[in-house]
């Protein structure tokens, strides 16, 4: 398994695809969830996963990108094998990378409301009213920096 960090105009076509199978997988197959995935920000955003050398598949993923002059965001957290610990490594390193390319004051996640334990432990706090995003409840939550 290797870390990748990269901005979409470094990945290849091949890491593009596997990111996007993986984030089908998860969110539209797991979850049972139809939604518009490719939504554009992907061309602005750093993508941080870990991937099996042997074969390219995406392990964990998640994107980060600059929301305003003072907030960066992380999305599309994902792990593809459960309780392995990896979900939790790359939001760890997603948070690091954050602060080093985007130097925030503050960095969000949309977290789903069942995962708001998951962003807690790297310190992200709810700091919105739940809401329905795709049918599934949602929380902002914010780590201060």
């Amino acid at each position: 398994m290797r870390l990748v960090k990269k901005n979409f105009s470094q990945l290849s076509p091949t890491q593009v695809y596997n990111i996007l199978q993986a984030r089908s997988d998860i969110f539209v197959m797991e979850q049972n969830c139809v939604y518009r995935d490719i939504d554009g920000l992907d061309f602005e955003c750093m993508h941080v996963f870990f991937e099996d050398e042997s074969n390219g598949r995406v392990l964990a993923y998640l994107r980060i990108f600059q929301k305003d002059s003072d907030t960066a965001q992380i999305g599309r957290v994902l792990s593809i094998e459960h309780g392995k610990g990896l979900g939790g490594k790359i939001l760890s390193i997603g948070v690091e990378t954050a602060k080093e390319i985007f130097s925030p004051k503050s960095i969000i996640v949309e977290a789903q409301c069942y995962a708001k334990g998951y962003y807690a432990r790297e310190g992200f706090k709810v700091c919105s009213e739940e809401f329905l995003e795709d049918d599934i409840p949602h929380v902002y939550m914010r780590l201060d920096i």
